[in-house]
């Protein structure tokens, strides 16, 4: 089995079971899963991953010049109740 038919693969298990595993709709989330497949190696790059967080955009010098305003104590918390 080829990395092409592996990938049809998963992704035809991922549609059937986020369908709700369906029984005879096999072709249908064939053809989907290949129409997929096919997307995904015809694109340039693969997508970045969710876990990877974007840098967070320098603070223009004109707000970091700025003191912080200092913060309030919170109050302490009530005892619960019995």
């Amino acid at each position: 089995m080829s990395t092409d038919d592996k990938r049809i693969r998963e992704f035809a298990y991922q549609i059937w079971e986020s369908e709700g595993k369906p029984e005879g709709q096999d072709s249908r989330h064939w053809e989907m899963a290949r129409k997929l497949a096919e997307a995904e190696a015809l694109s340039p790059t693969k997508p970045p991953k969710a876990s990877a967080k974007p840098k967070p955009a320098a603070k223009p010098a004109a707000v970091a010049d700025k003191p912080q305003a200092a913060k309030k104590p919170r109050a302490p918390r009530k005892p619960p109740l019995a």
